[in-house]
């Protein structure tokens, strides 16, 4: 028996050594990969937070932005290695503004009494405030920022916790084409001492970029193949003499002009929004499931490919997408409460590639799958969890849709995604590989 389990041994480490350069294991970054999620919470009929834990889990979703500091979530996430940023309401900021003291206390409360447990790796403080409808908003942001950062830091959490703010596309005065980009004129002055300090703490320029909502209010003059990341001719800015494939990487190298002009070449973009509504109003007519889900899984495609934009190839893109749920009570047209990657009884709201809290065939075949090698093996190995991850999401996908038909059959290509779709890994003619190593265990 003891030979036996050697030779099985030795025939995994074989093929598990053929494919080491296509399976990555993950390290502890404060942004895993490069794709995340909003969950936002304006309803009343979404799991409960325990529950979305697990489907995030399950998602492979690692990083999650959320809009307060809940502690219900906070609890939930304990313990689940999912890097979360909580946020300070914009009612918040005058009172953090004014008051250091406050600051220091909603830290203590919010942030430092979850740690280390809940993985809270950044505090978005405010969201959209710049270019916002309330002036005495735009002048009270920095002074909370700096409170903020400075209760962090008085608290040792500084290298831990990430300060930033989100912002629209209304903080710019032009974004077409990408580098005749600069900020608004009245919203300059507010910005540039808010770029410089987190400049000096080393925080990235948050923004939240919907190609959906430019297509919606100019349907005209926009190729919606250019809005949703799909074949098309693209767009050609003269002065940089770049070309534009789709309008994502568009907006965000218009923010890195919008930044360069105003003297912060360096700093990274980040996009803490992006996503496409599956419902809308009769004005609203590129708000479909087919689009929504044509989009998200294209963003998905392109995120995993770890590359940066035309302007900044170095600066790999990361964003977080919205949302987990749709939010039924979200006020505003119907596109609103319609972006949820995921109904409120945590399936799927369009396949592309996820799956939700309910059972399938394919999770009971995960569970033996993993069962089995439990039995053969005392400890499974991370390499082998990551393993057991991977062809478990092969066989997810081969019931999605390839191309637009329903594919029954395992592909001569199995395409499959890591953690965070870090990576895409095509696995020619894999079927042999696979079925040899499992049918060693009377998998197959």
């Amino acid at each position: 028996m003891k030979s036996r389990r050697c030779h099985h041994h030795q025939l995994l480490f074989t093929f598990l050594l053929f494919f080491s350069q296509k399976i990555e294991l993950l390290t502890a970054e404060a942004f895993t990969g490069t794709y995340g999620i909003n969950y936002g919470r304006i309803a009343d009929n979404i799991p409960s937070p325990d529950e979305v834990a697990t489907l995030l889990r399950a998602a492979k979703i690692r990083n999650v932005r959320i809009y307060d500091a809940d502690h219900s979530v906070l609890e939930a996430f304990s313990g689940t290695g999912l890097q979360l940023v909580v946020g300070l309401p914009n009612g918040y900021l005058k009172d953090m503004s004014a008051n250091a003291s406050h600051a220091m206390s909603w830290v203590k409360e919010n942030v430092q009494a979850f740690l280390p447990k809940t993985s809270i790796c950044g505090i978005a403080v405010g969201n959209e405030v710049l270019g916002g409808g309330d002036n005495e908003l735009w002048e009270a942001l920095l002074g909370a920022v700096k409170n903020v950062y400075k209760a962090i830091n008085k608290l040792g959490l500084a290298d831990a916790v990430q300060i930033t703010t989100a912002h629209s596309q209304a903080v710019f005065a032009n974004s077409y084409p990408p580098s005749s980009c600069i900020f608004e004129e009245n919203v300059a002055q507010y910005m540039k001492p808010l770029l410089e300090f987190f400049s000096q703490i080393g925080s990235p320029f948050c923004l939240n970029a919907y190609p959906f909502l430019a297509y919606t209010y100019n349907p005209e003059n926009i190729d919606i193949n250019y809005a949703l990341f799909e074949k098309t001719k693209g767009i050609y800015d003269m002065k940089t003499d770049l070309h534009y494939d789709n309008m994502l990487d568009a907006q965000i190298d218009a923010a890195y002009a919008a930044l360069e002009d105003a003297g912060f070449k360096k700093m990274e973009v980040i996009v803490t929004e992006t996503g496409w509504a599956s419902r809308g109003d009769d004005n609203e007519a590129a708000a479909t499931v087919n689009n929504a889900r044509t989009y998200n899984y294209n963003l998905r495609k392109r995120l995993a490919k770890k590359k940066g934009t035309p302007l900044r190839p170095k600066m790999v893109v990361k964003a977080y997408i919205f949302a987990v749920f749709n939010e039924n009570l979200k006020p505003g047209p119907t596109s609103e409460r319609n972006f949820g990657l995921f109904k409120p009884d945590g399936s799927i709201s369009y396949d592309i590639g996820f799956h939700g809290l309910k059972s399938s065939s394919a999770d009971s075949s995960l569970l033996s799958l993993k069962a089995l090698f439990d039995k053969i093996f005392n400890k499974p190995s991370e390499i082998l969890k990551t393993l057991l991850e991977t062809i478990y999401i092969s066989l997810l996908k081969w019931k999605s849709k390839k191309r637009g038909k329903e594919s029954s059959t395992i592909p001569e290509a199995l395409c499959f995604v890591d953690e965070e779709w870090a990576h895409v890994h095509i696995f020619s003619n894999c079927r042999s590989p696979i079925s040899q190593i499992t049918s060693l265990y009377g998998i197959l």
